[in-house]
């Protein structure tokens, strides 16, 4: 049986492709924003033959120095990807694109913008003529060598006009990629995607910790190992458990605290709106809430309550336990 949904073998080639055809399909982009994520895509694509033009404000990772400059390199009918945080920054950038590109151009948001801005921006930009496609990336740092997979929402006309991209970012083989609907659809499934993520990262912490409490298993790293071949829970999320495993085997350097995107919280309110249950998605983001707390308010009404119904013993804030005077 092969390696679970999402397992990681390691680095792999990019797609293969034809010398004259990778020629005769190579297209010029630009692309806004060359953080960790935008840098290596803007190497891949080139990788891959395309020629980009980059943008960020960072002058030292920059291909030109404004907006105008790089709607100035590219041949018409243009495509810009942007590439910056969501939210204020991806509508500014928008909005600036819309004055600079001509009708027949096309804008790409690859950020983690939420769905139904999309809506909102695809109009703005129709206005003027402009296509939107907005694309959810997932890959993270491992990306420009094992590729990006990609769910991307959009008329069908202005999908077709970024596909050798996508192609391009995409992982070998059969899989990786998705045209998921109208625009919004790549960044609700990436949404959705994402809250999937925090219930499974969610249940190996709960297991590792488990596992680390228990007094008869006394390796377990070597378990989470184990599980890497064979087992229905195999993945590429494993696998860098495994990894961070070897770092630092029972974790004494991390602090407990993990953020939340705004794609966990978008995922939950999309439930509810939609009248979906989601126990396992919502526990997992309310569970990153409380590792953020050093001292949990509702864990101290919960001692107080246990002592008060049953007497048991609580533990003053100086350390010491015993019952609440009465």
């Amino acid at each position: 049986m092969g390696r679970g949904v999402g397992s990681n073998p390691g680095p792999r080639p990019l797609r293969s492709t034809p010398a004259d055809s990778r020629k005769a399909s190579s297209m010029q982009l630009g692309l806004i924003g060359l953080g960790k994520m935008g840098g290596n895509m803007r190497e891949r694509i080139r990788r891959a033959g395309h020629t980009v033009v980059g943008y960020d404000r960072n002058a030292d990772l920059a291909d030109v120095h404004s907006l105008k400059e790089l709607v100035q390199a590219l041949e018409a009918p243009r495509v810009v990807w942007v590439m910056v945080p969501a939210g204020d920054a991806t509508h500014e950038t928008i909005t600036a694109l819309g004055e600079l590109l001509s009708p027949g151009d096309v804008v790409v948001d690859g950020g983690n913008s939420r769905w139904t801005d999309d809506e909102l921006h695809a109009v703005q930009l129709a206005e003027r003529g402009i296509g939107f496609v907005d694309c959810g990336v997932s890959g993270g740092v491992w990306g420009l060598e094992n590729g990006y997979a990609l769910m991307y929402g959009g008329e069908t006309e202005h999908v077709e006009r970024v596909q050798p991209i996508f192609d391009a970012l995409r992982p070998v083989g059969d899989f990786g990629s998705v045209h998921a609907g109208k625009v919004g659809a790549g960044h609700f499934a990436k949404m959705v995607h994402n809250g999937i993520e925090y219930a499974m990262m969610q249940a190996f912490a709960e297991g590792w910790e488990l596992l680390e409490a228990a007094d008869p298993v006394t390796d377990v790293r070597e378990v989470f190992r184990a599980w890497q071949e064979g087992t229905v829970i195999r993945s590429w999320l494993l696998d860098l458990a495994v990894r961070a495993l070897d770092d630092d085997e029972h974790l004494v350097g991390l602090r407990g605290y993990a953020a939340d995107s705004g794609e966990g919280r978008w995922t939950v309110e999309a439930a509810i709106d939609h009248a979906v249950p989601l126990p396992a998605i919502t526990a997992s983001l309310f569970a990153r809430f409380s590792s953020r707390q050093v001292d949990s308010p509702q864990m101290k009404m919960i001692a107080a309550l246990r002592n008060q119904f049953g007497g048991h013993a609580v533990e003053a804030t100086d350390g010491k336990a015993g019952p609440i005077e009465k």
